[in-house]
């Protein structure tokens, strides 16, 4: 990646990101069964695949990997007691009064509409798949932030995909 004087190329950051997301354990296929869990009710003939699509999608936006680089060096950071208190506490056990997670992953919402964050609001509450695990801590590792911005991406994908469904039934209606 780029040097102290050689800003970093997108694909660069791009690349950066998803290797930080599945060194942390996070698959694009585990996010993309959230995408599906959101949406397998309103679209039908969904597939795994077109959920992907658009959790990748998602992934290609700067704010997005702004997000998410930042969020997992936090949590690499408390790992390590690299943080001084009391904010190492709040992070390390993820502080239900600390919120600053939860902006962190609104600053994806964001990118996709109000429809993110009712989704979002749904995933932090129930957490299923991926979240539950993300969330369970017996393996050492910290995800304060890591699981809030992985639900933030489903909930974005899940927008997007709604859009893009709605679009493709008003065009297929304008159709003669």
């Amino acid at each position: 990646m780029g040097s102290d004087m050689t800003p970093a190329t997108e694909d660069e950051i791009h690349q950066a990101t998803l290797s930080q997301l599945y060194e942390r354990g996070v698959e694009m296929d585990r996010i993309a069964e959230l995408v599906f869990y959101l949406q397998k009710d309103f679209h039908e003939h969904l597939s795994l695949q077109e959920c992907r699509h658009h959790v990748e999608q998602v992934l290609t936006k700067r704010e997005v990997q702004n997000a998410i680089l930042t969020g997992i060096q936090l949590d690499q950071l408390a790992e390590k007691k690299g943080l001084e208190e009391p904010l190492l506490d709040m992070i390390r056990r993820d502080e239900s009064l600390y919120g600053i997670d939860e902006i962190l992953a609104t600053s994806i919402l964001n990118v996709y509409g109000s429809i993110g964050m009712t989704n979002y609001g749904f995933v932090d509450r129930m957490k299923p798949g991926i979240l539950k695990d993300l969330n369970d801590a017996s393996d050492g590792q910290i995800h304060t932030f890591l699981d809030d911005l992985v639900g933030a991406v489903a909930a974005s994908a899940a927008a997007r995909l709604s859009h893009n469904r709605k679009r493709q039934t008003e065009q297929d209606f304008q159709t003669p």
